[in-house]
């Protein structure tokens, strides 16, 4: 080996020697600045080292847990686990901020989409500027954190923008009728071409036309009811269906035995699921007539109509299907809905009808087909199905 070989050698592993130290220079400063040896002892002072826990390390310094009991010993687990054991327990993404101010703890809403709508809808009440954060009461801010996420949504224009259609209203066809008036669909059904709209999660507006929403009771009193932790009164965090908690969700308010409290959630959830089946059946048969229609040779022109009864029959029965409450948040509303949704479909039907007449040289189409006057009352339905078997888990 040559001589220059050698010194290069001895170069390079000066050089790496070098940044070798320099790393562990700049890292044992890092570590020892930032008191990174505090994380791995039980000193409370590691809690303070983010800055939005001083008050709370101030707080335990005066209070009387200082003499016996650390942060670890009441907010960490006493059996160790580790991050990728923890992380399998990781249920879904919310977290303490999306709800509650870190410093104050205080109910507060964080979805700019739920701040614009409601703004809307409060002004068409006739509150103009509504700010949720500066406005609402708490009792309010106990349904509206919930109301940031269960709601029916979509995202406007090229910069998909998330928004609440609550231009008009928080009423499902008013919904319809908003989505109608910007053309907007979320996709192209692929069997009769009709522009369709797929509903979200609507709980928030459905909870806010029953009797529940106008008796001022929020989605935490009856999914979060109020316990007691040691001399603290707190909302329950396990988020649950009010019939798995009946003592605590219901009975507070409703002096009745559970099983006769249960035995009337039930009746309204088989009556609902009842009508959503007959809703349902209606709107199969509209699609099944359109692609009918459509593989026959009914011109693109005439099937607007029925399509278009397609599209809103199809929206208002899937915002009370996705609405996970089997119809109990708002019974009349939700009845409502589907009788709409019904009558929208045998309408497509009577439609298409009135055009085969037409074609076949029956006479000119009917009223229907020309212009539909609106929504009539839905007919009485006769008949009973089977009960949905996850109706008392919802």
């Amino acid at each position: 080996m040559s001589r220059g070989s050698q010194g290069a050698i001895t170069l390079l592993g000066i050089s790496i020697g070098i940044a070798f130290g320099v790393l562990i220079g700049v890292g044992g400063f890092t570590f020892a600045y930032a008191r990174g040896s505090s994380y791995l002892t039980n000193d409370p002072k590691a809690c303070m080292n983010c800055h939005i826990m001083r008050e709370q390390f101030e707080g335990w310094t005066r209070a009387s847990h200082h003499a016996v009991a650390v942060c670890n010993d009441c907010h960490t687990p006493h059996d160790y686990m580790s991050y990728f054991d923890a992380r399998k327990e990781v249920a879904h993404p919310v977290a303490c901020i999306d709800c509650h101010d870190p410093k104050t703890m205080a109910l507060r809403v964080t979805r700019p989409a739920f701040m614009e709508g409601i703004a809307k809808v409060k002004a068409a009440a006739g509150t103009p500027n509504y700010e949720v954060n500066k406005m609402a009461s708490r009792q309010e801010m106990r349904a509206y954190v919930c109301g940031q996420c269960h709601v029916e949504y979509y995202f406007k224009g090229a910069e998909k923008r998330l928004t609440f259609p609550w231009d008009k209203g928080l009423q499902a066809d008013r919904i319809l009728a908003y989505y109608d008036e910007i053309g907007f669909k979320d996709w192209v059904h692929k069997e009769t071409e009709a522009p369709v709209l797929k509903a979200q999660h609507p709980e928030f507006e459905t909870w806010s036309q029953g009797l529940h929403a106008r008796s001022g009771v929020s989605c935490a009193d009856c999914h979060m009811p109020y316990i007691r932790i040691g001399a603290q009164k707190i909302s329950d965090h396990h988020v649950r269906s009010p019939l798995l908690n009946i003592a605590n969700a219901c009975q507070t308010c409703h002096r009745y035995p559970e099983s006769e409290i249960k035995d009337r959630v039930e009746q309204i959830q088989n009556r609902h699921y009842e009508l959503r089946n007959h809703a349902m059946d209606a709107l199969m048969d509209l699609i099944r007539d359109v692609k009918d229609a459509k593989q026959k040779g009914l011109t693109d022109e005439q099937l607007g109509k029925p399509r278009d009864f397609q599209r809103k029959a199809q929206f208002l029965l899937d915002f009370a299907e996705a609405e996970n409450s089997t119809g109990f948040h708002a019974p009349q509303e939700g009845s409502r809905i589907l009788g709409i949704s019904l009558d929208y479909s045998r309408q497509g039907q009577q439609t298409l009808a009135s055009l085969w007449r037409e074609k076949a040289g029956g006479g000119a189409p009917s009223q229907a087909a020309r212009a539909p006057a609106g929504v009539e009352a839905p007919r009485p339905i006769p008949g009973a199905v089977a009960k949905p078997p996850d109706a008392a888990k919802r």
